[in-house]
């Protein structure tokens, strides 16, 4: 399937996105009602309305306008005896999305690993059943429109223990497995795949304040970084520094920003001593926690270095911030934070492949292999070596 054939099909979707709006918000609504006790997270992710449909057209809009990953020279060579060697880009063959609650996945995630010229496997969650067999009949009437196989995208809905048996026994010949979801979810795939599996999803990042900042800034990113609790890119922690001027001020200054978006805010025994606001907890494992709620968990440092540490230790590796007014700082916790995105004096929140420039984006890997970081069309594909002789043989 060549370049301009596989924009074909993105924009007949985009199309029927449209003329089938009303239809997929009516099956989005059986799904919500279904479920009516969820909680304010998984409601984010489940429900769809008017602004995530334009978001799933738009996304596919993007894809169609990003340039073909597949076929990309890599590495050229041409020997003295005339052999010519020739690396280059293909798909990986046969990726398999398993996903929660976020019905725009079945478009935004497998547009990306389309447009890299994959066949895709779709595994949804039973809470989202109605809308993700509507939109993935969407793909296979504008596969259909475009001479193209409609099983190139293919919904299985199958129990719990019938995908156990599919990851382990890979009865469908996948090549690559890609979780979007909770923990719960990344260690079912990762424990029973046969195949290899890209590690995403796992927020719990932390923003840390040093002595230097800004803290009407920090403040501002702190609130941002919990603007939507559902998201993988949201904050979780907040480590300040103990040599902060007006260090008590200021924590009471945030914290009484945070009560006003109505984040509750935990805290450990000292940073309890500095407000009666804060609720104390002083289990470590707290910190390895990622919250997916309208919390957020405040503690002390002694200064970079040691923040640096207890990110490298409990964070999920997803995105860290520090707030600093002092450049050289802010280098060195860029360098040795290991976490996929880093930034300073900036929002986690703009972790996103979107906002990365590599368009829609299939999942944000928070692995070191094959890639990290959001991955799109562009790295949804594998290498091959292709080798051009007239008879040459190796002495």
């Amino acid at each position: 399937m060549n370049h301009k054939h596989k924009n074909s099909v993105l924009k007949s979707l985009s199309g029927l996105l449209r003329l089938q709006k009303e239809a997929i918000l009516k099956a989005n609504r059986s799904d919500m009602q279904a479920y009516p006790h969820m909680d304010d997270s998984m409601r984010d992710r489940l429900k769809v309305d008017d602004r995530k449909i334009e978001g799933m057209i738009r996304s596919l809009e993007e894809v169609a306008l990003q340039e073909d990953p597949q076929g990309r020279i890599l590495y050229e060579f041409v020997r003295e005896d005339g052999l010519k060697i020739v690396n280059r880009t293909v798909p990986f063959g046969t990726i398999l999305i398993i996903y929660e609650s976020r019905p725009d996945v079945t478009i935004e995630a497998a547009a990306t690993a389309f447009k890299a010229g994959n066949r895709i496997l779709l595994k949804g969650g039973k809470e989202s059943l109605h809308p993700n067999s509507l939109l993935t009949q969407l793909w296979q009437e504008a596969l259909t429109l475009n001479g193209v196989d409609p099983a190139f995208v293919t919904y299985l809905n199958l129990s719990r223990e019938e995908t156990r048996q599919l990851i382990r026994e890979n009865s469908h010949k996948v090549d690559l497995i890609i979780p979007r979801g909770g923990e719960g979810l990344i260690h079912f795939v990762q424990e029973n795949a046969s195949v290899p599996v890209i590690v995403s999803g796992r927020g719990n990042n932390f923003l840390y304040i040093d002595d230097e900042a800004d803290f009407e800034m920090a403040i501002r990113l702190v609130i941002n970084g919990k603007q939507r609790i559902s998201v993988c890119n949201a904050i979780d922690k907040v480590v300040i520094s103990r040599r902060l001027p007006a260090l008590e001020e200021k924590v009471n200054q945030l914290i009484t920003a945070l009560k006003e978006k109505e984040i509750d805010v935990w805290g450990d025994h000292g940073m309890a001593a500095l407000s009666h606001a804060i609720r104390e907890e002083n289990d470590p494992t707290t910190l390895c926690e990622e919250y997916l709620a309208p919390k957020l968990y405040l503690t002390l440092t002694d200064g970079p270095d040691e923040a640096i540490g207890l990110i490298n230790r409990y964070s999920g590796g997803h995105s860290a911030v520090i707030v600093t007014g002092n450049v050289a700082k802010a280098d060195h916790f860029m360098q040795e934070v290991d976490c996929a995105a880093v930034y300073h004096n900036a929002s986690s929140r703009f972790t996103d492949g979107g906002q990365f420039g590599v368009g829609g984006e299939i999942a944000i890997s928070t692995q070191k292999l094959h890639f990290r970081g959001p991955l799109g069309a562009q790295e949804l594909v594998t290498n091959k070596w292709f080798v051009y002789g007239e008879g040459q043989i190796r002495e």
